[in-house]
């Protein structure tokens, strides 16, 4: 298992209201699955993602990454579940634009030990595995969207972490290169790695082998729509 959440809530105070953005959610995802997080606005989709991806911790229930219960670390931990634990990739990309792809990849080992040289092996064999072995040295201003995209799925990837959180990773794409980015998406799946993508799109979800639907801070559904990893829960 390479995710257990349980009895996941979480309530946020606006002013002298109480909001339930999570009202109690059960996750079991397993290692090497490939999953589409979808609700409208307001089910609580942005929150268990951000809950999921470290950037927050629920008001109550526990959340369990790779063996380790999140719900209960300091900021120190979770910073370093983030940087070492979780690949995001965003809508936005998130690149900084004075940097080439190679500089943006290595990003997550700057603070890391193995000096200089380990770093860019490590960023160099991430481009090679998205396909931008040709573009190491220009900056964003010199990639298109699916380039830039490709970039930060290569920073995603480059620690090998348990998962990667993509947040609408094809809603700055036209249709054409968001098929390609999924297309990758589905690569970086065969080789082995969990998926979890958070979208609003049917076509994108449709990618995934499992489908979870919130309504409301809870699970509407779970279905699996393709063969291999974890069978689903009952919703």
């Amino acid at each position: 298992m390479i995710i257990q959440t349980r009895n996941l809530r979480k309530t946020y105070r606006v002013g002298v209201e109480r909001i339930h953005a999570l009202g109690g959610v059960d996750l079991d995802i397993q290692r090497n699955d490939f999953v589409a997080i979808m609700g409208s606005s307001g089910s609580g989709k942005s929150t268990l993602m951000n809950i999921l991806g470290c950037l927050d911790q629920p008001s109550e229930g526990s959340y369990v990454l790779n063996g380790r219960d999140t719900s209960r670390m300091g900021s120190g931990e979770l910073a370093g579940v983030r940087n070492q634990q979780i690949g995001f990739v965003f809508q936005s990309f998130e690149l900084l634009p004075r940097m080439t792809a190679l500089r943006n990849v290595e990003l997550p080992l700057i603070y890391a030990k193995g000096g200089w040289a380990s770093r860019r092996k490590k960023a160099t064999a991430a481009l090679h595995r998205v396909g931008l072995a040709d573009r190491m040295t220009h900056r964003p201003n010199q990639l298109s969207g699916g380039q830039k995209q490709r970039v930060a799925i290569a920073r995603a990837i480059l620690n090998n972490p348990a998962i990667v959180l993509a947040d609408e990773p094809t809603g700055n794409l036209d249709s054409a290169t968001s098929r390609d980015i999924m297309a990758l998406f589905e690569q970086l799946h065969r080789e082995g790695q969990t998926i979890i993508v958070v979208t609003h799109e049917n076509d994108i979800a449709a990618y995934c082998h499992r489908i979870i639907r919130l309504s409301d801070g809870k699970v509407a559904s779970d279905i699996r729509t393709k063969e291999g990893g974890a069978a689903p829960q009952a919703a």
